[in-house]
């Protein structure tokens, strides 16, 4: 079996959204700046639900904020 990667815009949508730190979109998402960087540098794949409240906190689907590919 192959093996994935999730891929992530978050970066681009936080500076297009007022440029947003990665402290302020943890806050509005109920997790740490951290946590935050890992999922932006593809080290950590979020949960369904936090994939969930990052999207819809810009106002966008999940397909628009994450891909997934099989390397």
């Amino acid at each position: 079996m192959k093996k994935g990667h999730i891929h992530n815009n978050i970066r681009s949508l936080r500076f297009t959204h007022n440029e947003m730190t990665q402290q302020q979109l943890a806050d509005r998402v109920g997790v740490t700046r951290q946590t935050i960087v890992s999922i932006e540098k593809g080290n950590y794949s979020p949960s369904l639900e936090l994939a969930f409240r990052i999207a819809r906190l810009f106002d966008l689907t999940i397909e628009e904020v994450f891909t997934f590919s099989e390397d």
